[in-house]
């Protein structure tokens, strides 16, 4: 791993448990990745689990949007592309001290990546507004209905 991205990554462990209990406002979901697996195999919620099981990933209390927005755009998990999904939420209309933060350090780290980062912006803008959205409940709708309902992808 490149040092640019273990630095980044260190930087985001820091300040996760802080911006989660300082910052974010979110209600805890109450569903379990258990649960997910149980509904629909086209709905969010079942994609979801599987996008957290195929990463090794676990539900991020109140950060769980942030994995949604993952399995919505199929933007991947790498270090550039973790940046891509926040120049991708930044077109689409998100506005945060923290999507800014990483949006600013991102473009520092991987200036080799700004043509990405720009055409993940644009993919945002074209969107229809959905980063504020209460994801928590539209788990069991079909994922391709609310991708084609925002004109994500």
């Amino acid at each position: 791993m490149k040092i640019r991205a273990i630095i980044l990554e260190s930087l985001y462990e820091l300040s996760k448990r802080p911006y989660r209990k300082f910052v974010k406002r979110s209600r805890l979901w109450t569903v379990t990745l258990p649960e997910l697996l149980t509904y629909p195999q086209t709905s969010l919620g079942f994609h979801l689990a599987c996008f957290l099981l195929a990463h090794s990933f676990e539900m991020q209390p109140k950060l769980e949007s942030h994995d949604v927005f993952h399995v919505l755009t199929g933007i991947g998990t790498s270090v550039p592309e973790e940046i891509g999904m926040q120049y991708y939420l930044l077109g689409n209309g998100k506005r945060s001290l923290y999507l800014y933060t990483v949006v600013l350090m991102g473009s520092l780290f991987y200036p080799d990546h700004l043509g990405s980062f720009h055409r993940a912006y644009v993919r945002g803008k074209s969107a229809l507004p959905f980063h504020q959205l209460d994801f928590s409940k539209l788990l069991q709708q079909p994922l391709t209905r609310i991708q084609s309902t925002f004109l994500i992808l």
